[in-house]
């Protein structure tokens, strides 16, 4: 399965926000759709092919007004400090639960599409089911649908690193990787996937479990933690956001901490520059992350809203969005089944039962895009933190600034020394230039 070129997306992305820009001046809301998007996050076709699908359902013209955004975070400022008025959104999961409970969300009226043109019900029950662990009050599928999903775990080059020593996370503490692992600069998913290893001997003796270990955060696992993050440093080549798969693709790298997705897109690039790259989920159990499509408080068109994200369920859209950017739709109709399930490609095969239902216990697919039933039912989902994040940021920021590690205390020592030295230079050299002026002077 081949992934577009990165750059041709941007291109893409950047374009169509342009359009749409010089002529928002003009816009009618109520045949206006403003989608809030991932940069490089859905196929240009599908894209592309709304306003036509949607004038051939409802009869209606409607325009796309596309934008994408990099951090969920700043996609939350607009809405609720902002109050934008995007009438569909695709956030991470737990700023979906943030938003559920903050009332930032419509309930989604599925009864505008007439029963037999819908589409929602192609979602995996899995998925359902672990967006309903977002509320103990709300129905959930009311507010959104699911678009992608993935684990978290290790991108890894073979050539200098054994897949049997990234069984456990507690590979990150291991000498043989000193400076050589890119962490993710994502204080969640990191503690999510570490809290698991800190809790490790708990866990077997049965006395937490996993779900409870990701969604009720406390300063005591905060703590053990940050002990574990703080022993591993280290190891950690850097903090990244987005460039270290980059790094791995071109073989600069040995462990990249990474998102499912950006592993295929890794392992997929890698392979056209002669590298190899494999991907692990540590056997402690990781966090299976979404995300999802939701209507804003402040939409306008929702009826538009809802056929977009009615749009999304079809399955050769779901098809054609994950050939497209990398990552795993969660739709699960036989068509995707189909899809995946590759004999000529995939010689391994996984229990997706899971997944695509009871007769899926063999499937010849992806590893990395579908985890096997054994990986998934050591995954938890990962929650919004609520008053506990402020705490979650000071530890983070301890452990990549505060506590400098040994080796960073070195570099920076070396810089430091090298930027006197070199102001030193500088100085006695302007002295010896101004004595040979006056010495010219003299002379003259």
């Amino acid at each position: 399965m081949n992934i577009q070129n990165t750059k041709m997306k941007k291109i893409f992305s950047f374009v169509l926000v342009a359009m749409f820009a010089m002529s928002s001046f003009a816009i009618d809301r109520a045949h206006t759709l403003k989608v809030y998007n991932w940069a490089d996050y859905i196929d240009e076709e599908v894209l592309k092919g709304f306003p036509a699908w949607y004038e051939q359902m409802t009869g209606e013209k409607v325009e796309v007004i596309y934008q994408t955004f990099d951090i969920n975070e700043s996609m939350l400022t607009e809405i609720e400090v902002g109050h934008e008025d995007y009438d569909v959104i695709c956030p991470s999961e737990y700023i979906i639960e943030r938003m559920l409970k903050a009332n930032l969300l419509k309930k989604i009226d599925k009864d505008l599409i007439p029963e037999e043109q819908r589409y929602f019900d192609n979602v995996a029950p899995f998925a359902v089911d672990k967006f309903q662990q977002m509320s103990q009050t709300e129905n959930v599928s009311d507010y959104t649908v699911g678009y992608m999903w993935g684990t978290t775990g290790f991108i890894y080059n073979p050539e200098h690193v054994d897949g049997e020593d990234l069984k456990s996370w507690g590979a990150l503490l291991n000498p043989k990787f000193e400076g050589q692992i890119y962490m993710k600069d994502a204080f969640r998913d990191v503690y999510s996937v570490v809290v698991l290893y800190a809790y490790r001997d708990e866990i077997a003796r049965g006395e937490v479990t996993r779900d409870e270990l990701v969604k009720t955060i406390t300063p005591e696992r905060i703590a053990r933690v940050e002990e574990v993050l703080t022993a591993a440093k280290d190891n950690f080549a850097g903090w990244e956001v987005d460039f270290g798969k980059e790094e791995m693709t071109k073989g600069k790298a040995w462990m990249n901490l990474s998102w499912s997705g950006d592993a295929q897109f890794a392992i997929d690039e890698a392979e056209e520059n002669g590298v190899e790259l494999k991907y692990i989920v540590p056997e402690e159990g990781s966090n299976v992350w979404f995300d999802g499509w939701c209507i804003p408080a402040y939409a306008v068109n929702t009826k538009a809203a809802t056929w977009w994200i009615n749009y999304m369920c079809l399955p050769e859209n779901a098809i054609k969005n994950m050939e497209y950017i990398g990552y795993v739709s969660v739709i699960a109709t036989d068509e995707v089944r189909e899809w995946a399930d590759d004999e000529d490609e995939w010689d391994e095969t996984l229990d997706l039962s899971y997944f695509f239902g009871e007769d899926a216990t063999a499937v010849h697919a992806n590893p990395v895009f579908y985890a096997d039933k054994s990986t998934i039912d050591r995954c938890a989902l990962m929650h919004d933190a609520g008053d506990m994040n402020e705490e979650l940021v000071k530890m983070w920021n301890r452990v990549k600034g505060d506590n400098l590690s040994p080796t960073m205390l070195a570099v920076i020592g070396v810089v430091v020394l090298v930027v006197i030295l070199f102001a030193l230079w500088r100085v006695i050299n302007n002295r010896r230039q101004l004595k040979k002026q006056q010495n010219r002077r003299a002379r003259r």
